[in-house]
Parts: C-alpha cells; sequence; structure tokens
C-alpha cells in the first residue's frame, strides 16, 4: 500500500473510530448527530481517496462524494428540526429521559 494513501486513511480511521465511540457513549442527541456527522465525513473521505487511488483518471468518487455531503446536510437539518421539537415538548434532548416520557 502507498504511504500517501495510508496518510489519509489512518485519520479517516481515527475519525470513524471517535464517531463510533461517541454515538455509542453519549446520551444527548446533539453530541449523538455531531458523532454521525463525523462518521459521514471519514465515509466521505475515503469515497475521494480510494477513487484517486483506485481511478485517478475519473472522479465519480469526488462527485458521489458531494452527494453524499449533500444528503448528510439534508439529515442533519431534518435531525435538528427533530431535536428542537422534542426539546420544545420535553424541556430535555436526554436519550434516557426521553424514551421513559410518554406524550
Amino acid at each position: 500500500m502507498d504511504l500517501t494513501l495510508l496518510m489519509y486513511i489512518v485519520p479517516s480511521l481515527i475519525m470513524f473510530g471517535c464517531g463510533v465511540y461517541g454515538f455509542i457513549t453519549r446520551k444527548n442527541m446533539i453530541a449523538m448527530l455531531i458523532s454521525l456527522e463525523l462518521m459521514l465525513n471519514s465515509v466521505d473521505i475515503n469515497f475521494v481517496v480510494f477513487n484517486r487511488y483506485l481511478f485517478p483518471a475519473q472522479h465519480e468518487g469526488m462527485f458521489f462524494t458531494l452527494f453524499a455531503i449533500a444528503i448528510a446536510a439534508a439529515e442533519t437539518a431534518v435531525a435538528i428540526a427533530i431535536i428542537i421539537n422534542v426539546y420544545r415538548l420535553a424541556k430535555n434532548v436526554d436519550i434516557n429521559q426521553i424514551t421513559k416520557m410518554k406524550f
């Protein structure tokens, strides 16, 4: 494996690991959303790196990454809207407290 490829894959792996750890351990919905976005950004880095490594003259990985970033932005907007509505009703964004509540 090429050294320049490892220079991108290792930070991407660390980002993905931090995202998984944050998603599993956090109880706040905003922190979970940030962790999810960290994992999605790590995957986007992998799309671009492997596209440049396997098919250097083609740009499909970069276009797919731009599409994934647009989808992630829309997903984040919807998730934040849901979190705001939950906060308005429950006055709390803690996962454990919200699952115990009955609306």
